[in-house]
């Protein structure tokens, strides 16, 4: 029903706001009007007509439509559009933006709803911010260089991770680098004197971005909220330096993958890790490759450990965003801090 479409919408809205962008949680609201009243808006959500709200949020509609919106302005194909858009140093207009959008949706509607087809894909390569403490954890309790191993990598800018330099409080890690990583960090740090070296990294996907192809560099772009810029601009300097050093992510099944890949090695600590995934996963897929982990860990030595080190909701509360760390052997799962779904602020509790 076209009621449980506004009311996902204006859902989406509200996070929008709390997660710092007034411009799409006004966007959104004016789409729902328009939806109720039957404007150009209804026809791009049509596929999901009839469906219920917590479906329409778990298939990520509003942000897909958000994405279209953006990507739409990204390329320039409606210039009206594209100058009613948030930028640097001007006060952004969602209604007049929204004039604009309601025009460009019937003159791109093909466009749009075929983009609209795919769920969100983002990169969110501040997420890195939040799996730090893990990962420096992880080196100092074992001692061992780092096999790296991501699932559900998207471009696999998170991949780079101890390429990036970290603004944590009144600390910093990691190299000199064009990608800088702030957080409002809390609590203790982490152990930021732990040696740490990669000796390994890969990737998969089931459905990888390549960055080599404009069109897909794009749309990693455009999911990322238009009146945050410094957003924007981390992720086009991420972007870079994977292309620079030639990031590749696999196009595979997580499971397959994790089992074939990512087995304990001998004179190092291989590290599965993933961030905002796990819930987009059917219960099947999570079951099956959580068996596969253990499994994987069951094999694991003081000489041979295995970490599964994730950033995902806490089963008990999908609205919040925690970090998590089960090291084999032993197999103890721990709590390392909550934090923000973006990587702004981490509350860091080991």
């Amino acid at each position: 029903m076209s009621n449980d479409l506004a009311k996902a919408l204006r859902l989406q809205s509200r996070a929008c706001a709390f997660l710092g962008s007034p411009f799409h949680a006004e966007l959104l609201n004016l789409a729902a009007a328009d939806l109720e009243a039957g404007g150009p808006v209804t026809a791009l959500l049509a596929p999901w007509m009839g469906t219920d709200v917590k479906a329409i949020i778990s298939a990520a509609v509003p942000l897909r439509l958000l994405g279209a919106l953006h990507d739409l302005v990204l390329s320039g194909d409606a210039p009206a559009l594209t100058a009613a858009y948030p930028k640097p140093g001007a006060t952004a207009n969602a209604e007049a933006a929204w004039q604009e959008a309601a025009r460009a949706m019937v003159e791109h509607q093909a466009g749009l709803a075929a983009f609209m087809q795919h769920e969100p894909q983002t990169n969110e390569v501040r997420r890195s911010v939040c799996l730090l403490g893990g990962f420096l954890t992880i080196a100092q309790e074992t001692g061992l260089p780092l096999r790296c191993f991501e699932i559900a990598a998207s471009a696999g800018l998170n991949l780079s991770w101890d390429q990036y330099r970290y603004s944590l409080a009144d600390a910093a890690w990691g190299p000199d680098s064009p990608v800088r990583l702030p957080t409002e960090w809390s609590g203790p740090l982490p152990p930021l004197h732990a040696k740490v070296e990669v000796i390994d990294r890969a990737a998969c996907d089931r459905r990888p971005v390549d960055l080599t192809d404009p069109i897909q560099r794009r749309r990693l772009l455009a999911y990322v909220w238009p009146d945050q810029f410094e957003r924007l601009d981390r992720l086009r300097a991420a972007i870079d330096l994977a292309l620079a050093r030639n990031i590749k992510v696999e196009a595979a099944d997580a499971v397959e993958w994790t089992a074939r890949m990512a087995g304990p090695a001998p004179g190092a600590a291989t590290v599965i890790y993933h961030s905002v995934f796990w819930q987009y996963m059917p219960p099947e897929s999570q079951a099956a490759l959580r068996k596969t982990i253990e499994y994987l860990g069951v094999g694991a030595t003081t000489q041979a450990p295995l970490a599964w080190l994730r950033m995902e909701p806490p089963p008990e509360n999908l609205a919040g965003m925690e970090v998590r760390l089960t090291l084999w052997p032993g197999g103890e799962e721990r709590v390392l801090a909550d934090v923000h779904p973006h990587g702004a602020a981490v509350n860091w509790r080991a």
